[in-house]
Formats: C-alpha cells, sequence, structure tokens
C-alpha cells in the first residue's frame, strides 16, 4: 500500500502537543522534517521543557512565546512564533487541527481530551492511562461532535490494531495477538546472566532453559516458561503499562486475554508459533484469538523485536507454510502456525500517519468506536491500610504495591472493581487485603473528576441496560 494515495495533499496539520516528555519530544522534534506537519504549540506543567523541545527542534529561542491567555496566545500565533504554556486553556481556541495528548497523566489527559474534542479539534491521545478507562466515551464525545480520537501509530495499542486489521483484511486465522514486553530479557550464556531494562541479574541454570524442546505439550510448554520465570525470578515480569495497552486493543478489536494477568512467557521469538497457540496444539491458550505479551528472550548478539507487536496465524496449507518457512518466516515446528511480527516502536517519530488520517481521511488508526470489553482493574498484591494513597509514579505511572488485571467491563457500582488508573492518586477509605480487588467504595473519588465524570457518561451510553434504575437515572440527569 503506497499511503501518499490515501494520505497527500491539504495544508500542512496545525498540532498542539501536550507534554514535553519522550513522546511529546521526539515527534516535535521530528516534526521540524515534515512538510504536512506544522508543531508550533507545546505544553508541559513546566513551560521551560516545552520550550527546551522547541529549541531542540531548531527554533531561535527569540521566536518561542510563553503566552499565559488566550489574547496572548492569539497574538503568538497570528505573529507565526512558537507558543508554549501550561495551560490548554491559553490555546485551546486557536485554529488547530489535532491536540496530541502525552502527558501519562489520567487526570489530566482526561481533562485536555475533553476540552479539545468541545473545541472541535481531533484528539491524538498518546496517553494510554486515560484510553483504558474511558477511551470508548471519548470516542463517542468526539463522533457527536463531527471530530476524531485516536491511539497513535507509533505506540503499541496503534501498531497492534492495525496489524490485527492487516491480517484480517488479507483473510488469515488470527490465534493470538499482542506484543513484546517494553525491554528485552538479554541472556548472556557466558556469565549465566540475564540484563533488563539496564538491570543485571545472575540467572544459573537459565542455559538449560534455553532450547525449548520439540513436541512439548501444552503441560510441558506450562511447565517450561514456569521453569523460565522462576530462574530469572529477580527481574520483573509483570508491568502494568503492557496490560494497560492489552486494553486498548482488545477494546477496539474484541480479541481478549486468555487470561486476567495474561500467560507472559519469557520466549525468543521463534518460539512464540508454538507457544500462543491453542492447548490442543500444545500452546499455552485456552481461547483463541488471544491477547497476550511476552518477554523477548534473546543474546546479545540476536536481534530484538524492539517492543514491536505480532500476530500468531494458523497455517491452513502446509505447503505454502513450508515455503515461507524456507524464506525464513516464523513458523512453527509443526508446521501449522507462524508468528508474523512488527519489530517497531518508534514512539514521536511515527505518529504523522494517524495525524494524517485524522485530518485528511476523518478517521482513526482504530476503529471508529471502540466498545468497553474490558477494563483494566487494580489489585492489592499486599495488604493495604486505611487512609493510603495510591500514587502512581515514574515512567510507568505505577502504584506501589498495586498490581493489574483484564477482566469483562462492568458499569461501576461500589462492588464493582475500580479501573487502575481511575484508583490512582486516590485515597483509601477501607483497608483492602491482598489478592483482593480495589473496589469504588473503597477509595474517596472527588466528584469533580473529569475522567470520573467521563467514565460514569461512558457506562450510562453502553451499559444502560445493566444498570441500576437509580443509578441510571442518577447518570442521564448529569
Amino acid at each position: 500500500m503506497h499511503l501518499s494515495h490515501y494520505l497527500e495533499g491539504g495544508e500542512p496539520i496545525r498540532c498542539c502537543v501536550i507534554g514535553a516528555g519522550g513522546f511529546g519530544r521526539s515527534f516535535v522534534v521530528h516534526a521540524r522534517h515534515l512538510a504536512s506537519i506544522e508543531a508550533r504549540i507545546v505544553l508541559d506543567l513546566d513551560p521551560d521543557l516545552a520550550a527546551k523541545a522547541l529549541i531542540d527542534a531548531g527554533v531561535e529561542p527569540g521566536r518561542i512565546r510563553h503566552c499565559r491567555t488566550p489574547a496572548e496566545a492569539k497574538r503568538a500565533w497570528d505573529r507565526g512564533d512558537w507558543i508554549v504554556s501550561d495551560r490548554l486553556e491559553a490555546v485551546v481556541e486557536l485554529p488547530l487541527d489535532v491536540v496530541i495528548e502525552a502527558t501519562g497523566h489520567p487526570e489530566a489527559g482526561a481533562r485536555h481530551a475533553a476540552l479539545a474534542i468541545e473545541a472541535g479539534h481531533h484528539v491524538a491521545l498518546v496517553t494510554k492511562e486515560v484510553d483504558s478507562v474511558v477511551g470508548p466515551g471519548l470516542a463517542a464525545m468526539a463522533r457527536k461532535r463531527g471530530c476524531v480520537i485516536s491511539p497513535v501509530d507509533g505506540d503499541q495499542p496503534a501498531l497492534a490494531i492495525g496489524l490485527v486489521s492487516w491480517a484480517e483484511t488479507v483473510g488469515l486465522e488470527i490465534l493470538a495477538a499482542g506484543k513484546s514486553s517494553e525491554y528485552d530479557f538479554v541472556f548472556d550464556p557466558a556469565t549465566e546472566t540475564m540484563t533488563s531494562n539496564g538491570r543485571r541479574v545472575a540467572v544459573p541454570g537459565f542455559g538449560e532453559r534455553w532450547d525449548m524442546p520439540a513436541g512439548l505439550d501444552s503441560e510441558g510448554h506450562h511447565r517450561w516458561v514456569a521453569d523460565r520465570a522462576r530462574i530469572a525470578g529477580a527481574l520483573p515480569q509483570h508491568a502494568v503499562p503492557d496490560l494497560c495497552e492489552m486494553s486498548i486493543v482488545a477494546n477496539a478489536t474484541g480479541v481478549l486475554p486468555d487470561r486476567p494477568a495474561l500467560h507472559y512467557p519469557i520466549a525468543r521469538v521463534s518460539e512464540i508459533a508454538e507457544l500462543f497457540v491453542p492447548a490442543a496444539q500444545g500452546g499455552l491458550l485456552t481461547r483463541t484469538p488471544a491477547l497476550e505479551v511476552f518477554h523477548c528472550l534473546r543474546r546479545p548478539d540476536e536481534f530484538s523485536l524492539a517492543g514491536g507487536v505480532f500476530v500468531v496465524v494458523r497455517g491452513h496449507d502446509r505447503a505454502s507454510w513450508q515455503m515461507l518457512a524456507e524464506k525464513g518466516h516464523l513458523v512453527s515446528r509443526r508446521g501449522d502456525s507462524a508468528m508474523l511480527p512488527l519489530p517497531r516502536h518508534l514512539l514521536g517519530l511515527e505518529a504523522a500517519t494517524t495525524l494524517l488520517e485524522m485530518v485528511r481521511r476523518g478517521v482513526p488508526s482504530s476503529v471508529s468506536q471502540p466498545r468497553p470489553d474490558v477494563d483494566l482493574i487494580a489489585m492489592a498484591e499486599s495488604d493495604l491500610a486505611e487512609g493510603t494513597t495510591l500514587t502512581a509514579h515514574g515512567h510507568h505511572h505505577s502504584i506501589d504495591n498495586v498490581s493489574s488485571a483484564l477482566v469483562p467491563a462492568n458499569p461501576l457500582g461500589d462492588d464493582a472493581p475500580l479501573p487502575y488508573y481511575l484508583a490512582a492518586n486516590r485515597v483509601l477509605m477501607r483497608p483492602v487485603r491482598a489478592g483482593e480487588p480495589i473496589r469504588l467504595r473503597d477509595v474517596a473519588i472527588d466528584q469533580s473528576s473529569y475522567l470520573w465524570k467521563l467514565r460514569q457518561t461512558q457506562d450510562a451510553l453502553f451499559f444502560a441496560s445493566a444498570m441500576t434504575p437509580t443509578h441510571a437515572a442518577t447518570e442521564t440527569s448529569k
């Protein structure tokens, strides 16, 4: 497919970038090389960081204006200057095409997305934390106002959704779909150590679990991956952001997880076509198609999937797949399944295709209306005391002693498990025992929260028949 046939033409797309961190900065710098993109506005709580992103992109410091009010922003825009600010309200009325929300902050991201849609702008929603809680509701809100909201090419959700769509379009039967985790598990056989995300640990005996034997049944594969996980137990093997991204893919594609916390094996790329297949074929899965994540296991000199995405497909025609195996494709040793990877994850360097789709074609890099099939919920990993603040922190916006799971989505009542990023930064009103979900009744929620209001609206839209009469009446009155 030659994308220029679908995406060329028209004036440069006028963008406002919110969040000057890794994704936002990479996009701003790269946009200076694109005739189709104009990124003159960068917002951040730290306007100096926003200005630095523009300076790194080659903008002269004297052409950057820190605007605090709509009037200041309008004057700077009309002069052709670049604009930084710490508030969307200062620039939201400018003639923008797309607002790129990349703060990673669930509450701020929800507010920014809603304000941008209300102002008539498309929204590129990089902040997956928001998407996991209220993505379908925001999509409905955008459609009602003639706008589009979309996950962004360059991040795994949009890439995985696109790969699933491609496989379906060309007639392949999908058995599994998903991504490799953010950081490879790199095994050094000479020292029997493993490195991931800059952390190096000893893994004595792991070499004996390097070459997975042929012909293992499902039970044998489960034991094999469990042994690997045990030997490498000093390394984190579950990350909330991975499940968060899979929730977005599930709600767009209808492909659901095999189990709430996924299988998450430490596996070589060549093994995926044997592991992510039904148990009857010797694999790990009890349902197909299924969403999954794996830790890409490799030696230091081997190819990395680079946090990319994949599908596993059934091979109906053995002769065709044998020919493809001879050409180097990742076909299982049984010859009846194959892994098809997309080994890239380029952050802001790839986002232009999504922006062009939204503005030129009026469509997202996803389905037009995702449905809330799953929720990413918060689970207590240890006993949590009353009064605990569930602070989300760090690059992955995780909460200490709180894990996650993917479960069927339901409207939020007092007993309902709370979406992970709706629990983030709330205070526990009562203790929660280890292994239990954090429920709505367990936390104090500020009724002015944008994320909370948007979730109530989403529940009323998609789950009206499942809501109690009192609950439904309350939502329709808002």
